[in-house]
């Protein structure tokens, strides 16, 4: 079955961290660029990062710059969004995407709030 499930999501108070997962499965992982987009109250969805596949080069959303990092093992079929120094703003569902295949995860919900 071709999925995306994502996972680590929660509350974290400003500041904090939380470790984002996606487990893919059903399709060749290794040859696909990875991203991660979120979706806030009110806002147009946004591309927060992303991953290509051979080279694992990285890019991101410039309010993420510094504070995000993306990171894939392709032997576990696995890409990590790990999130620090967390903003309110950050507050969103994120979800997982790979853009060749137009397939999303069903998303895993941070809200960062004291």
């Amino acid at each position: 079955q071709v999925q995306l499930v994502e996972s680590g999501g929660g509350l974290v108070q400003p500041g904090g961290s939380l470790r984002l997962s996606c487990a893919a499965s059903g399709f060749m992982f290794s040859s696909f660029t990875m991203d991660w987009y979120r979706l806030a109250p009110g806002k147009e969805r946004e591309l927060v990062a992303g991953i290509t596949s051979l080279s694992g080069t990285t890019s991101f959303v410039d309010s993420v710059k510094g504070r995000f990092t993306i990171s894939r093992d392709n032997a576990s079929n696995m890409v990590n969004l790990q999130m620090n120094s967390l903003k309110p703003e950050d507050t969103a569902v994120y979800y997982c995407y790979v853009p060749q295949l137009r397939l999303w995860g069903q998303g895993t919900q941070v809200t960062v709030s004291s």
